[in-house]
């Protein structure tokens, strides 16, 4: 066997501690946790929760179907962490705060009370005193203090990293503020998190000698060895673009299916539907081919199922998804050589993302305004008495009566749980930025297995040119707390 060879054969693969958890299938994403989060987070803005928005926080979980336990642990976290931040007690508008402790037992009447508060305002007045003596006396001490140092190290342990990231977020190319977040968790000794933010500025070309040299020193041209995979509520919660709307998806997730039968039976009969050579499907177990065993590899830390796939290596792609019943992936000879094992890991996490069902009707169809009759189909399903203009009914109408009979009655009946709760949350949704914010997360996925954003933002520079919406994108994600969380969850960050 040759070095090449041996290398292909040793290349992705996953290592005894690694322990597979939950496949993600994309279906009953459950509560809309996040977003009950996000409100209450609203309401302790002052410190207070108003008898008002006790009841606007009761409504929304109601109306979120919400777990009433799941949710009293929540805002115990949320309220605690409130607390140690700004040092202060939330209260409810309708408790009655105690501004001193109860006095103790044994006093019998109020003139002894008094007694004891004229006593203590008498000690109070003393220590004042005394501490006015300790000012002047320490005043006259001729000392020199040289702070110049500790100032700066005291200015990057009061930044609020969350404040640094919202500026970064705004410009994720900004040299100076990507700088102002690794000194804030550089003065917080949080080396996984500084190492992420030095990976950027290397990216950007902005790096210091020390943020280069942290970055090095970490740096590994070799694969993630993670100890578990992605989990379903991560998926959601922590690899999810914030602008990709859960229920969006979960409504495209339920009619995938059906549109994909639908497409392929109108390719069979047009003549359109490829045909794999049986002869090229590859068993993941055998593969060798470097170019194979990044699919399998990639798809068990995404917590993903491994479509079937063929290799096909006269064929001018990399790795293509191929409409059928079950859909499946080509492999050809844009990855088969020239490429690094980290450039193959961030294009497989890239691809995989797609055979989630609610991001791949987009394989199927991609422009906006197919997706919109889509999604229209899917509400006239949930509520066949949908008002809707008439060129409108005439386009959608064909499509949900070929959806219909492919969904059993549960499928239906979500579907009209759905259209309930688009309703309750204002009936509104931007496909056009839904469709964006999964093209990002699919890049965020092959992001999370890359470990590498110099990599990744070179493969989308033939895409985008330099540093477009997606490489900036990246770069915002690599110093947020979702991909620190992420990293930890997968146990490849730095301790």
């Amino acid at each position: 066997m040759s070095e090449s060879q041996d290398k292909d054969t040793l290349a992705f693969v996953l290592g005894d501690s690694f322990t597979a958890g939950d496949v993600s299938d994309g279906l009953g994403l459950g509560p809309l946790g996040t977003q009950y989060e996000e409100l209450f987070a609203e309401v302790l803005q002052d410190g207070v929760i108003t008898a008002e928005e006790r009841a606007q926080l009761e409504r929304a979980a109601e109306n979120l179907g919400l777990d009433r336990e799941r949710l009293i642990e929540l805002e115990t976290a949320m309220m605690a962490a409130y607390e140690t931040h700004h040092k202060v007690r939330i209260v409810e508008q309708y408790e009655e705060p105690s501004a001193l402790p109860p006095l103790p037992s044994g006093l019998p009447d109020l003139e002894e009370r008094d007694v004891l508060v004229e006593r203590i305002g008498a000690l109070q007045a003393r220590v004042r005193e005394l501490e006015e003596e300790l000012r002047r006396a320490q005043a006259q001490i001729n000392v020199e203090v040289d702070l110049s140092d500790l100032e700066l190290d005291a200015e990057d342990a009061g930044e609020d990293p969350e404040d640094c990231w919202r500026r970064v977020r705004r410009d994720p190319t900004n040299v100076s503020t990507l700088r102002a977040l690794y000194r804030a968790y550089e003065a917080r000794a949080e080396t996984d998190k500084c190492w992420c933010v030095a990976q950027a500025l290397v990216a950007l070309g902005g790096a210091n000698d020390q943020e280069r040299a942290l970055f090095e020193r970490h740096y590994s041209p070799m694969l993630i060895a993670p100890s578990a995979s992605v989990t379903p509520a991560a998926w959601v919660n922590l690899l999810f673009h914030p602008e990709a709307e859960p229920l969006t998806g979960q409504i495209f997730g339920i009619i995938t299916p059906a549109v994909l039968l639908g497409r392929v039976t109108a390719l069979r009969r047009d003549g359109k539907l490829y045909q794999a050579d049986a002869a090229s499907k590859q068993d993941p177990a055998k593969a060798t081919v470097t170019a194979v065993r990044a699919l399998p590899w990639g798809a068990s830390i995404l917590g993903l199922a491994p479509p079937p796939m063929f290799l096909e290596k006269a064929r001018e792609v990399g790795y293509q998804h191929i409409p059928s019943v079950p859909p499946f992936s080509v492999i050809g000879r844009g990855v088969l050589s020239g490429r690094t094992q980290l450039e193959l890991a961030f294009m497989v996490g890239r691809h995989l993302s797609w055979y989630r069902p609610e991001h791949y009707v987009k394989t199927l169809f991609n422009g906006v305004p197919e997706l919109e009759d889509l999604f229209l189909s899917a509400l006239t399903l949930g509520n066949p008495g949908l008002p809707v203009p008439a060129d409108v009914k005439q386009r959608v109408a064909p499509i949900a009566r070929a959806i219909e009979p492919v969904l059993d009655p549960q499928q239906v009946d979500t579907l009209h749980g759905y259209y309930l709760r688009f309703v309750e949350e204002g009936g509104r949704t931007n496909l056009q930025r839904w469709s964006a914010a999964i093209e990002k997360t699919a890049c965020r996925a092959g992001m999370l297995l890359c470990n590498d954003v110099t990599t990744a933002v070179g493969v989308l520079k033939p895409e985008e040119g330099p540093m477009g919406e997606l490489a900036q994108d990246l770069l915002a994600f690599v110093v947020s707390e979702r991909y620190f969380e992420l990293r930890t969850q997968l146990g490849i960050a730095i301790s």
